[in-house]
């Protein structure tokens, strides 16, 4: 719990610098203590004798983490800067909730060399179109301030509209297919939809796939940008986290049962 109420007020005092459009000595390293803080606090509980145990909180976590790490590791070649005032908050939130108020969980095996890439992928095709989403919703506030002619800092400190779509489909091309390759590698899992409790899983997350399919289609096929991009990038995560969170909530929570 102490290591990540620390990694939460690292990332919120980056994050408010970054909103404020003021860089703190050494920026670069300033938030690797508390990624570091929140992967140790993070593996004590996830990784337990060649198992994965992990429950709502704890998903909220790990994906909190990778996609803040993804985001600290870009930055160095890219300017996504501004997306940390909303990704380093959240990541040290649910570091702290995953601490506090650990949920039941099953133990997944991890010795397996198919299941360690499948679940690999998934984090980062996941963590990528996390960053995407985010910097949608900055694009979408962007677009906002613009047309309302306010420079509030976070709008100072956002590169221009050009550079942030280009980025958002960047971020979307590398995600969609991370996630092609999660899909594929997932049928090496499938037995029994039913019985593995993997049905609507599944046909939510290759609905999300499509989703993100057809904006970069519509992209190079007309154009699509702007406020059509934003929805469809909303829209794709949305029933992307359906796929992951809302089965594994109703399962477990609910049902009182897990994926096998």
């Amino acid at each position: 719990m102490i290591l990540n109420v620390i990694a939460l007020a690292i990332y919120c005092a980056a994050a408010v610098s970054q909103y404020r459009d003021r860089r703190l000595p050494g920026e670069r390293w300033f938030v690797l203590p508390a990624l570091l803080l929140h992967a140790t606090a993070l593996s004590r509980h996830v990784l337990q004798g060649g198992t994965i145990t992990i429950g709502i909180n704890e998903s909220l976590s790990l994906f909190a983490w990778q996609s803040a790490f993804l985001l600290w590791a870009l930055c160095f070649r890219e300017p996504l800067r501004a997306l940390g005032t909303v990704v380093y908050p959240l990541a040290g939130v649910a570091a702290v909730l995953a601490s506090h108020w650990p949920t039941p969980a099953s133990d997944i095996p991890i010795a397996d060399w198919k299941a360690r890439s499948h679940i690999l992928l998934s984090l980062f095709s996941a963590g990528l179109l996390t960053l995407a989403a985010v910097h949608a919703g900055l694009l979408a506030v962007q677009d906002r301030l613009l047309h309302s002619r306010r420079m509030t800092p976070l709008a100072r400190s956002l590169p221009p509209v050009q550079t942030m779509e280009r980025l958002l489909f960047q971020l979307i091309g590398i995600g969609f297919f991370l996630l092609s390759l999660t899909l594929l590698s997932g049928i090496w899992f499938i037995r029994d939809w039913m019985a593995q409790h993997l049905a609507h899983k599944t046909i939510l997350s290759i609905a999300a796939w499509i989703i993100f399919g057809v904006l970069l289609w519509g992209r190079v096929r007309f154009g699509w940008r702007g406020r059509t991009a934003i929805r469809w990038t909303l829209a794709g995560y949305t029933t992307l986290v359906l796929a992951y969170f809302g089965s594994k909530l109703i399962l477990e929570q609910i049902l009182g049962r897990h994926w096998s």
